[in-house]
C-alpha cells in the first residue's frame, strides 16, 4: 500500500486541474534539465506553489501526463499565433492545424486567460533612456508588448532612443496586436526580474491596434513620425495608410472650427506658431490669421517675417509641438476631436 504522502494523479479532465498542478505535471514529465529552464522564469511565489504540487504528486498516471503535454503544446502554439497576429489570425491557423472543433476548444481556453493584463508601473516611472537601455536587445515582439503598455508620450520618447528600423517593426507588431496572453506577458517580467513589482489586473485590455500606434506617432516631432510610417509601409502598406488616416497632423487644424483654433493659439507661443506656419498651406495660414485680433495678427505676421530662412527640421519640430498641444487640449477635455462628420467640438 502506498504511503499517505504519495498520491497518484488519476485520469480525468485536464481542464479541471489547477494551473500550478498542470505545471507540476509538466515539469515532472520534461525532466530536470528542461524543467530547470522553465523554473527560472517563475516568481518565488509561483515556484513555491508548483513545488508544493510536485511534493504532493510523486506519481502521475501516464494518461494525465499525455493530456497535460498535449494541452501545453496546443496553448503554446495558440499563444504564438495570437502574439503574431491577434485572435482572428490565431483562429485561422488553428483551424488549419486542428480543425474547426478543436480550434474552438483551444481558443476558448486561450480567451479565458485574456482577462489578465499587465501593469508596468516600474517602467512608467523611468525615463525614456532608461527604458530603452533596458529593452534594447529584446525581440521586436517583446518590445511591441512593452511599448503598447506605456502612455503614448512616453512610448514616443522611448522610440526616439531606438533605431528607426527597429521602431518601425515595433509599431508594426503593435498595430497588429490585440489582447495579450498572460504567458506572453511573463516575457516582460523576466526582463525586469523578480523585483520588478509587475502585477496582473483582472480586466481585459486592448494593448495595441492601429489607433494606439497613431496616438504614439502623434507624440513624435521632427519628421520621425513620417520615417516610422515609411518603415511600416514597407512591411504592410495598407496598414500604414490606415494608421496615417487615424493620426492628427498639423494641417488637420484646418478642419477645426474657429473657436477651437483660437483656443490653440492661446496655448502656443507666437514664435512657436510662426515657425510652425512657415511651410504650412496658404488656407491654413489664412484660417489661423482670420481668428486673431488685429494686434495678435500683426505680431504673428511680424514674427514670421523676422524668422527668415529656417531649416525644415525646425519647422517640423515646431509643428509637432503644436500637435502635442492640440492633443493635450483634447486629453484635458477642452476640445474633442473625432473622425465623424462633425470633426471638432469645443467644451
Amino acid at each position: 500500500m502506498a504511503s499517505s504522502s504519495m498520491k497518484l494523479q488519476r485520469p480525468g479532465s485536464v481542464q479541471d486541474l489547477p494551473g500550478a498542478r498542470k505545471v507540476a505535471i509538466l515539469l515532472m514529465a520534461l525532466g530536470e534539465e528542461a524543467s530547470a529552464e522553465i523554473t527560472q522564469t517563475l516568481s518565488p511565489e509561483e515556484m513555491e506553489s508548483v513545488s508544493f504540487e510536485i511534493a504532493r504528486l510523486e506519481r502521475v498516471d501516464p494518461q494525465m501526463v499525455d493530456a497535460v503535454l498535449a494541452e501545453w503544446k496546443e496553448m503554446e502554439q495558440a499563444a504564438h499565433f495570437v502574439a503574431e497576429g491577434g485572435t482572428a489570425y490565431a483562429r485561422r491557423l488553428l483551424v488549419k492545424a486542428f480543425g474547426e472543433t478543436k480550434a474552438n476548444q483551444i481558443l476558448k481556453r486561450v480567451e479565458a486567460q485574456l482577462s489578465e493584463t499587465l501593469t508596468l508601473a516600474p517602467l512608467k516611472k523611468a525615463d525614456a533612456q532608461q527604458v530603452a537601455a533596458l529593452i534594447r536587445n529584446e525581440h521586436p515582439q517583446t518590445l511591441a508588448l512593452i511599448v503598447a503598455h506605456l502612455p503614448p508620450r512616453q512610448a514616443g520618447e522611448v522610440l526616439r532612443e531606438l533605431p528607426a528600423e527597429i521602431g518601425s517593426r515595433i509599431l508594426f507588431r503593435m498595430a497588429r496586436m490585440e489582447k495579450v496572453l498572460p504567458d506572453i506577458l511573463q516575457v516582460v517580467e523576466r526582463i525586469l526580474g523578480s523585483g520588478s513589482q509587475l502585477s496582473f489586473a483582472e480586466s481585459s485590455m486592448v494593448s495595441g491596434g492601429p489607433e494606439a500606434v497613431a496616438n504614439v506617432l502623434n507624440q513624435l516631432v521632427g519628421g520621425m513620425d513620417r520615417e516610422l510610417l515609411d518603415g511600416m509601409a514597407e512591411l504592410d502598406a495598407e496598414l500604414a495608410r490606415d494608421i496615417k488616416e487615424l493620426m492628427f497632423v498639423f494641417e488637420d487644424i484646418l478642419q477645426l472650427d474657429d473657436q477651437a483654433v483660437a483656443r490653440i493659439l492661446r496655448e502656443v507661443e507666437t514664435r512657436e506658431m510662426a515657425l510652425a506656419l512657415k511651410v504650412a498651406s496658404e488656407p491654413l495660414k489664412e484660417k489661423m490669421l482670420s481668428v486673431m485680433t488685429g494686434r495678435a495678427r500683426d505680431a504673428l505676421l511680424e514674427e514670421m517675417e523676422f524668422l527668415g530662412a529656417v531649416r525644415v527640421k525646425e519647422v517640423e519640430e515646431a509643428q509637432g509641438r503644436v500637435v502635442s498641444a492640440v492633443r493635450a487640449l483634447e486629453e484635458s477635455g477642452e476640445i474633442v476631436i473625432s473622425r465623424g462628420e462633425d470633426d471638432v467640438m469645443v467644451v
